[in-house]
């Protein structure tokens, strides 16, 4: 499996910070001596350096990284833990590698409950802060990089830093005019002191939230972020996945799951229905509607209806999901302040088609005056169900519904491919062999690297073409591992062109999933389960040999975006793997592709983006962006923030309408290549590239 997985690269620190901690229920929590917390300890840290690429020891290099790594995932902003415990979590620095292949967890327990005293401390603070008055007519700042702050030495110290961290956020209320705007429902008040009281009031819920999120950690999850933290260490894409998260990937995997089709939030204790999926059993109900909270949770016909307020999210949806046609029952209060009623469902199938292969063709002379058939195929993910794949029958596959749409395409006569693979993530290293299969005729299509140093050469089998079009495939920085090995594929045999960012993520490794307490050999006891590893095992190269690990896969044709600005590449990550290079394969590579062909593809869409005034703006946009990238203060002053805000407004009103590369996930019924300039400067390049093949195979024939 290779995947970028972008959850978990900016997983704990978003969770800290949208969530201001972690910590855990320790009414329920396990003691650290559990027999299970030791013996998956002991199996994981004889896992890791068995199996992972690099085959490093747990030592004490490990150690230190560990400490200071699962540390700054607890607390990246240094807005919990005292410098003092920090010099207690010290004298373990070069100890835990030891106590981890002891298995003792110990300190990851001792960790979370000095972390769960101090979180209780600071939310207290907090709320006191929230009811008091600030002077936003000060010239004061708060600093936002963590880098660049020190732990706090007193508890005075922390308390000041956390008043500025409510002053800014209760100014962002006030400025937003005490409007909660995740909230659409919420009333947006009149006079400064009813904005500033809604606004104390959003504050107090927000932190109400943070300590009902943190009481309802569960010591399963700490120890994933314990051991995660561990594998983390050897290389950013490793981590340890417990049986529930190992249940929540399979699900986007497979792209399927049984349920109500209903997505959740959590708010205030409440489990509120976010939306409704199509053709989910809700939506064929009816009853259940957008903004309902749901309080009890029933299974069967008669089963009891559990009271399920402040309980936690993941586990409210556990209890919803179930097998295809077992029924559920949810008590609900309405949106709409009707009386609690008890709807009745029956669980299906759901699809997650949002994510799915989608196919689209384009008429250019009715969208921009040219002449020409174009059909975009949307692939936003690798997917493949590895449970159906071993049944032998039908099973959900990328490449299989990639195939699909080319087969239509070539049926309505199409001139040119677009593959749009911008926020592809990844998925499964097969899908992204048999997609490339699809586009080149044999051959090698991906080089391995196996901890042991063999290098091994993947190819399509597969006899045979679904096109010979002209291909352009669109990537931008978070189009990483599977997807870039296709990309790879496409450059190095001149199939087609890059464009879009000036590269892609650079994430050239391949992840694998093996149990942590599998079924022992001829035993008849089957072990408990203990989650899974997702394991860096193997480097992946082209075939002309460069490893896409860090510097990813540039584009031929590069077009103006402000993602292509943010930090968000392989190499800004912690514990990166290296790029380095193996030995070219021998392949036969295509005349569709020539320097001379880029440039010139570059120089026409250079001079049409030169005299669109979106271009412009874009350009204009970005230019403020690098402006703002290094800034690391913002104003708690009210009125520098209101001007700061108006500009802002101007710019995003200015901006708001302009695609910047980022790419989107159709809605259902929504174009899949939208009308906007950049997929149109994107379509132009494709007719150019159409009319500059059609050109050179005229003057060969001329020749002749």
């Amino acid at each position: 499996m290779a995947s970028l997985d972008v959850a978990r690269v900016r997983r704990f620190t978003a969770a800290s910070l949208l969530i201001l901690g972690l910590s855990t229920a320790f009414a329920q929590r396990l003691s650290s001596a559990d027999p299970t917390d030791q013996e998956t300890a002991k199996l994981v840290s004889k896992m890791i350096p068995k199996f992972h690429l690099s085959r490093t020891e747990i030592d004490d290099k490990v150690s230190g990284q560990l400490l200071d790594g699962f540390i700054k995932d607890l607390d990246p902003q240094k807005l919990y833990f005292l410098k003092s415990d920090i010099a207690d979590f010290e004298k373990h620095r070069n100890t835990l590698d030891d106590e981890i292949k002891a298995g003792n967890v110990s300190f990851c327990y001792e960790v979370f409950d000095r972390y769960k005293k101090r979180l209780d401390h600071q939310m207290g603070v907090a709320h006191q802060l929230v009811s008091q008055d600030h002077d936003f007519t000060a010239n004061e700042a708060i600093e936002i990089d963590a880098k660049k702050l020190t732990w706090c030495a007193t508890q005075e110290e922390l308390d000041e830093r956390w008043r500025k961290r409510v002053k800014y956020d209760l100014l962002q209320f006030k400025l937003d005019g005490g409007k909660d705007t995740k909230d659409a429902a919420d009333a947006a008040p009149k006079t400064e002191a009813q904005i500033l009281e809604a606004a104390r009031e959003r504050l107090n819920k927000r932190y109400r939230n943070n300590q009902l999120l943190v009481d309802q950690y569960s010591p399963g999850e700490e120890l994933e972020i314990f051991l995660t933290a561990l594998a983390s260490t050897f290389d950013p894409h490793s981590t340890y996945m417990s049986p529930h998260s190992w249940e929540d990937f399979e699900i986007q995997m497979r792209l399927s799951l049984d349920g109500i089709g209903a997505a959740l939030r959590y708010d205030d204790g409440y489990t509120v229905v976010a939306s409704i999926v199509p053709g989910g059993a809700a939506s064929e109900e009816g009853n259940l509607k957008v903004g309902d909270k749901i309080i009890g949770v029933g299974q069967d016909a008669k089963g009891e209806i559990v009271d399920i307020f402040e309980m936690k999210l993941s586990e409210v949806v556990r209890m919803i999901r179930g097998p295809r046609g077992t029924i559920v029952r949810l008590q609900v209060k309405p949106a709409d302040g009707g009386e609690t009623k008890l709807i009745s469902l029956t669980r299906k199938k759901i699809e997650l088609k949002e994510s799915e292969v989608k196919g689209e063709i384009i008429d250019c002379m009715d969208r921009l005056g040219r002449p020409g058939k174009i059909g975009v195929v949307s692939l936003p993910s690798y997917y493949r169900d590895f449970a159906g794949a071993q049944g032998g029958g039908e099973f959900k596959s990328a490449a299989v519904d990639v195939g699909k749409v080319l087969d239509q395409f070539e049926k309505e006569g199409v001139d040119v491919v677009i593959v749009d693979q911008r926020n592809n993530g990844g998925g499964a290293l097969t899908e992204a062999i048999e997609v490339s299969g699809h586009f080149i005729d044999r051959g090698p299509v991906v080089q391995v690297k196996e901890p042991t140093g063999h290098v091994q050469a993947l190819d399509d089998r597969e006899p045979g073409v679904k096109t010979t079009k002209p291909l352009v495939v669109i990537d931008n920085r978070l189009s990483a591992s599977a997807s870039e090995i296709f990309s790879g594929v496409i450059k190095d045999y001149k199939r087609g062109i890059i464009v879009g960012d000036t590269t892609t993520h650079g994430k050239g490794t391949v992840q694998n999933l093996m149990d942590v307490a599998p079924r022992q050999p001829f035993s008849l006891i089957k072990q408990g389960d203990r989650g899974k590893l997702k394991l860096t095992i193997q480097q992946f190269y082209r075939v002309n040999g460069d490893s896409t690990q860090n510097r990813g896969v540039r584009s031929d044709v590069v077009l103006p975006s402000v993602i292509d600005h943010w930090d968000l590449g392989e190499a800004s990550l912690d514990h990166a793997l290296p790029f380095d290079q193996v030995p070219a394969m021998k392949y036969s590579d295509g005349r569709m592709v020539s320097p001379e062909l880029v440039s010139a593809l570059q120089k026409k869409s250079e001079a049409r983006i030169a005299q669109n005034s979106d271009f412009q703006t874009l350009n204009k946009a970005i230019e403020r962006y690098l402006a703002k990238k290094d800034r690391t203060q913002l104003t708690l002053n009210e009125a520098e923030a209101r001007k700061e805000r108006a500009e802002d407004e101007v710019a995003k009103k200015e901006t708001e309408a302009l695609e910047t590369g980022e790419g989107s996930t159709p809605k259902p019924g929504d174009p899949i290549f939208p009308k906007r300039f950049y997929e149109d400067e994107v379509l132009n390049i494709a007719l150019d590239y159409l009319t500059v093949l059609q050109d050179q195979v005229a003057a060969s024939k001329t020749t002749k």
